[in-house]
């Protein structure tokens, strides 16, 4: 795994201006307004449900999301499927297009299993060299130590997850709550199937949770939940997707987050 010390090292890419745009929606990482925004939000919830790969790691940091995809298509081809993908879906350098687009012909087949193992086995690979997001490990653990309850929620395999949190020490602050990709592919995010999961194990109403993600799909998949929603952006193009699918509360870095949740 990547060390603590690539965090401080990630912090001036990842933080913003710590500002407050005019609609009021939350930036940056810092200012009185957007602290106390987030600190309501937070004060609000039981439960916080955590997208994997974005919010606590960059899980391709390492090894190449777009060569996983060029792999699986490759495989396709090497079994004479090539015209079972569309050309942007070949293109597409995204390796859940890939399976999904799969899935949507031939659902629930050896084929589609087949694939979808071949993507954890690729994702297992890059736990080993994902890289922890800035902030996000300090903060998971004072969510904890000021009593809240975790779960993960992810398109990503649940192996890949619980791996991934082992290697960090962190699986205390969320076993046994995680929720990731199954054999049911329509059940992927912007569905709420893992979201859904998530609150019924814990018992928990979706307006006394919380979802931080950092893509429209996890947006969606928390609004039609009915889970408030915190939008992590590192950059400017995933601020202005997430902006763009509707989501209002964005930060650029989780220590915006861990600032306003940090007891006085």
């Amino acid at each position: 795994m990547t060390p603590d010390t690539t965090q401080t090292e990630q912090v001036a890419a990842d933080t913003g201006n710590g500002t407050t745009d005019d609609t009021g929606n939350t930036t940056g990482s810092g200012g009185g307004s957007a602290s106390a925004d987030l600190r309501e939000m937070i004060t609000r919830a039981r439960v916080v449900l955590w997208d994997f790969d974005g919010p606590i790691c960059r899980l391709f940091a390492g090894h190449s999301a777009e060569g996983v995809a060029d792999g699986l298509v490759e495989w396709l081809e090497g079994r004479g499927l090539h015209g079972l993908l569309t050309e942007s879906e070949r293109e597409s350098l995204d390796p859940h297009v890939v399976l999904r687009a799969v899935d949507r012909r031939h659902p629930g087949s050896d084929l589609v299993t087949e694939l979808e193992e071949r993507l954890t086995q690729e994702e297992l690979k890059a736990t080993a060299t994902a890289m922890p997001t800035a902030w996000a490990d300090p903060l998971i653990r004072t969510l904890v130590a000021l009593g809240l309850r975790l779960a993960i929620t992810t398109n990503n395999s649940p192996q890949v997850a619980t791996a991934y949190l082992a290697g960090r020490g962190l699986t205390s602050c969320f076993a046994p709550h995680v929720y990731g990709r199954t054999q049911e592919l329509s059940h992927l995010k912007p569905d709420p199937h893992c979201l859904n999961r998530a609150l019924r194990a814990m018992g928990s109403a979706p307006g006394t949770a919380l979802m931080i993600g950092d893509t429209p799909s996890d947006f969606l998949a928390a609004r039609e939940a009915g889970v408030p929603f915190l939008g992590y952006a590192r950059n400017e193009r995933k601020e202005k997707t997430l902006r763009g699918a509707g989501a209002t509360a964005v930060v650029n870095s989780l220590e915006t987050v861990l600032t306003a949740v940090r007891p006085a």
